[in-house]
């Protein structure tokens, strides 16, 4: 069996970077290098000015490394805007103007700020729903549904058989479908059958 190291974040390798660790650096420069020179290229049209820009854009990373905030951005979507404002910049000055529109927007990995309300909403309602429930059909549903436990393994933790769990489970998810139905349109279920 091969000991592999944990994959570590950009954000992760930037602070490595920012403590010294040099090869944090060639890491990251490798894993980025790819997708902002794709980038500049498709924007610029031009392999050798993607790659000054490609360069310039580290170099600025490099730059701002102790003083990066991973909670502000991730480092893809800085680099990429940054890669956009550079390429912006050289097509203006050169006369070959772009429009911003034309632009590709680099994908955000990261969850909209709307994702995030909407899983706060669905966790409080679902809490809240669970707390209306008898006891031991919370528990048993909260650990099947939000611990993913085996029902062998729930009926051990609650002191009692499988098939006391499984009716327990199957009782309060139908009180909890009863519950929450009214709420589908607002929790943003209206097109799921849930």
């Amino acid at each position: 069996m091969t000991n592999m190291a944990p994959v570590q974040s950009d954000a992760d390798l930037l602070a490595a970077f920012a403590g010294g660790d040099r090869n944090a650096a060639l890491t990251l420069t490798h894993r980025l290098t790819p997708r902002l020179m794709g980038q500049a290229y498709r924007m610029l049209g031009n392999r050798a000015e993607a790659e000054d820009v490609t360069q310039d854009a580290m170099m600025r990373l490099w730059r701002i490394a102790p003083d990066w905030d991973a909670d502000r951005a991730l480092v893809t979507t800085w680099l990429y805007r940054v890669v956009a404002n550079l390429c912006t910049d050289r097509l203006r000055k050169s006369g070959r103007g772009v429009a911003l529109d034309a632009i590709e927007e680099p994908a955000d990995e990261a969850q909209s700020a709307a994702d995030n309300m909407q899983d706060a909403a669905r966790a409080t309602a679902l809490h809240d729903a669970l707390a209306d429930l008898p006891e031991r059909q919370a528990q048993a549903v909260a650990l099947r549904h939000l611990e993913e436990l085996g029902n062998p393994e729930i009926a051990n933790i609650m002191d009692t058989n499988v098939r006391t769990v499984e009716s327990l489970i199957a009782r309060g998810k139908r009180a909890l479908i009863a519950r929450l139905s009214g709420r589908k349109e607002e929790l943003g279920y209206e097109d799921d059958n849930r």
